[in-house]
């Protein structure tokens, strides 16, 4: 993938991908999904925080993470995002990013 090589590695690669596709997102859950270790995640979280890409609030007991819209760099990067998406396998693209964010209606069967 080409993401890997321009941001260093594929834990990155895979948190860029996962705000893109899901606007927002927490360490675990990012961990989770992938099913790499926590602290991985977090490292590269506190990074593109640093580096301005992302901003950050707490939620319960977790920090959520989303777009830094004032960084001026964002909307480039999201383009290119856009189009490496576009690129990917379809099992990729159901495996890890297409994940139900809204809650079922109690009297839908499943």
């Amino acid at each position: 993938m080409v993401l890997e090589t321009l941001f260093g590695g594929s834990t990155a690669a895979k948190v860029l991908m996962y705000l893109h596709n899901y606007e927002e997102g927490y360490a675990g859950g990012i961990a989770k999904t992938f099913d790499i270790p926590l602290s991985m995640v977090q490292r590269q979280l506190k990074k593109f925080e640093t580096g301005g890409l992302f901003t950050s609030r707490p939620v319960g007991n977790a920090r959520m993470f989303t777009w830094n819209s004032r960084n001026p760099t964002v909307s480039p990067l999201r383009a290119l995002l856009k189009d490496s998406f576009k690129y990917l396998p379809k099992d990729e693209i159901n495996r890890y990013y297409r994940e139900r964010r809204r809650p079922r209606r109690t009297s839908k069967p499943l």
